[in-house]
């Protein structure tokens, strides 16, 4: 999920290079909530600075629902300062990605992470 539709469309492309991998995306919080609930995706990646309702917002938004809050958020974002990292983590994150990510790593993070919520 993210606000920009140029980091959409990348993040997309770059996670169905893995043909194991369903892709979702939406551009706003509430349409994460809506599609997290319906969907149930093993893994949902989160950009931390939208409108309306941020990533840290749309996170606790998504502990919040019974069908969501035990699916795992990444965060993707450009603040990366370490007590950034670990406030994201302290809200409940599971990883954080910084911006700009490399494209052609995405799917592999993904699949790590999956795999080993899996375990």
């Amino acid at each position: 999920m993210d606000d920009d539709p140029d980091i959409r469309e990348i993040t997309v492309m770059s996670l169905e290079l893995d043909e194991d991998l369903e892709v979702q995306s939406c551009e706003c919080g509430q349409d994460a909530l809506k599609v997290a609930r319906e969907w149930q995706p093993d893994l949902i990646l989160l950009d931390v600075m939208m409108p309306e309702m941020d990533g840290p917002q749309t996170l606790a938004a998504l502990q919040e629902i019974e069908e969501t809050k035990d699916i795992p958020v990444i965060f993707i974002t450009a603040r990366t300062q370490h007590y950034e990292v670990e406030r994201f983590m302290q809200l409940g994150a599971a990883d954080v990605i910084a911006k700009p990510f490399d494209p052609e790593a995405l799917a592999d993070l993904v699949t790590q992470h999956i795999q080993k919520r899996a375990s």
